[in-house]
């Protein structure tokens, strides 16, 4: 109710007085909506920073040079060369033999066990992988950069404080005295770390890499961008072009509605029970996580299509018709291009939440912990998400740079598909 205008007060007084306060209420709300949003990226900045604050340094790996002699007798002692021999070797003893050389002062059994731990268990995989790929080796002597053991790389990043008792840390005082050693002759280096980008998962943390988890993904949004697409589409062109308008159809568009906010764990749940227990697919395979992936975007997919059907205008279509175009025609060839870049940029959106989903993934078993890279729909996989969710569970230090690190990168794979989807819209995007 409109308040009386009190008496012996002139109008333009009064209306002034009102005004000014609806100003000042307008002022005030404008104020505090930009609070609002400062908080919020506040809020994102301090999110970002811990992230890279944290997973920055995974990207470089401390690497100790030993000097290896690839001595044949070593190899093949009582037999002749032969791959299976030198595929079998102990190359472990090699790095082993040659830490030894290199600190002679490391005497007994368990300063030996000490100084073994400097270097990865990787480094003997590494010397494997080199003598099989250039057989000549053998015979010489050559200085080496292998992976030093997670301990270390923690210590030389400043992870790992040296001010602190001996017993309160990791690394013995004796190791690290052998570790500035290194670092005075100039045998201990940081360098960039291809394993993170070409690895799988691994127990040893300076041996973890996302490329498993990347494949997986990669596989995982490949079924669901070819099933979800063109389901999506053709049911978003059915429902708002060829349908009948009655209850049949609106309880169908009611549950579309209901099943985009449905939680993905539900989907999971769908999945186990009919993907796997049902029809007996494959556990943690890309295929079953695709199909999962599917049918949580199908909504998504279908709504933004048939929102972009609607925005054609109706002139289009009573043109189309106008000229002797059918039904099918009108739509095929005048109203579905014209809607094309916005049922793109739905479904762009819809496949960058399927890359953040972790739930229903997690029901399917796609959770395992997986080493070797998938080659197929049909492998034993992993994705992203479910990588960082298994790396965020591990105890170590160093994977916790790598769970940050792995994050990056998954929220770099979310911008660029999300700037794809404004680039798209802002591209083809036509106003009427």
């Amino acid at each position: 109710m409109n308040k009386s205008k009190p008496s012996g007060l002139k109008t333009i007084d009064y209306i002034n007085a009102r005004l000014a306060k609806r100003h000042a209420s307008e002022k005030f709300f404008r104020r505090l909506g930009l609070l609002s949003l400062i908080i919020g990226l506040l809020f994102v900045v301090v999110l970002f920073f811990n992230i890279i604050s944290k997973g920055y340094t995974a990207f470089q790996q401390t690497f100790i040079q030993i000097e290896v002699g690839f001595d044949e007798q070593f190899f093949f002692p009582d037999v002749q060369n032969d791959t299976e021999t030198l595929s079998s070797a102990d190359y472990g003893g090699l790095v082993k033999k040659s830490l030894r050389v290199m600190f002679p002062d490391a005497d007994s059994r368990q300063q030996k066990r000490l100084l073994y731990d400097l270097v990865s268990t990787g480094a003997a995989y590494q010397l494997r992988e080199l003598i099989l790929h250039d057989p000549t080796l053998l015979g010489q002597t050559r200085q080496i950069w292998v992976p030093a053991s997670d301990d270390v790389d923690m210590l030389i990043k400043g992870h790992m404080k040296r001010d602190v008792p001996e017993t309160a840390r990791r690394l013995r005082d004796n190791q690290i005295a052998w570790i500035d050693q290194l670092v005075a002759d100039e045998k201990l280096s940081l360098k960039f770390n291809t394993a993170f980008f070409t690895n799988g998962d691994s127990r040893e943390p300076e041996l973890a890499g996302i490329w498993g988890a990347l494949m997986g993904s990669i596989l995982t949004l490949m079924v669901t961008l070819l099933l979800s697409f063109p389901i999506g589409v053709a049911t978003a062109v059915y429902l708002e072009e060829f349908a009948s308008k009655n209850k049949w159809t609106d309880l169908i568009e009611v549950n579309i509605n209901n099943l985009a906010a449905v939680p993905s764990i539900v989907y999971g749940l769908l999945g186990l029970a009919v993907f796997i227990n049902f029809i007996g697919f494959p556990r943690s395979a890309p295929l079953v996580g695709g199909l999962v992936l599917t049918l949580m975007t199908l909504p998504t997919i279908i709504i933004a299509s048939r929102a972009a059907l609607k925005s054609v205008p109706p002139s289009i279509r009573e043109a189309a018709l106008g000229v002797g175009a059918s039904k099918i025609q009108t739509v095929f060839f005048h109203v579905l291009p014209l809607a094309f870049p916005g049922m793109l940029t739905g479904t762009i959106i819809g496949m960058a939440q399927a890359l953040g989903e972790t739930a229903p993934l997690l029901m399917i078993g796609m959770v395992a912990f997986i080493v070797d890279i998938p080659s197929s729909v049909f492998d034993p996989a992993t994705v992203l998400p479910v990588q960082i969710f298994l790396w965020a569970d591990s105890p170590e230090r160093a994977f916790v740079e790598r769970t940050s690190a792995a994050i990056m990168v998954l929220l770099g794979f979310l911008l660029v598909m999300n700037a794809v989807a404004v680039m798209l819209r802002k591209k083809f995007e036509r106003r009427w």
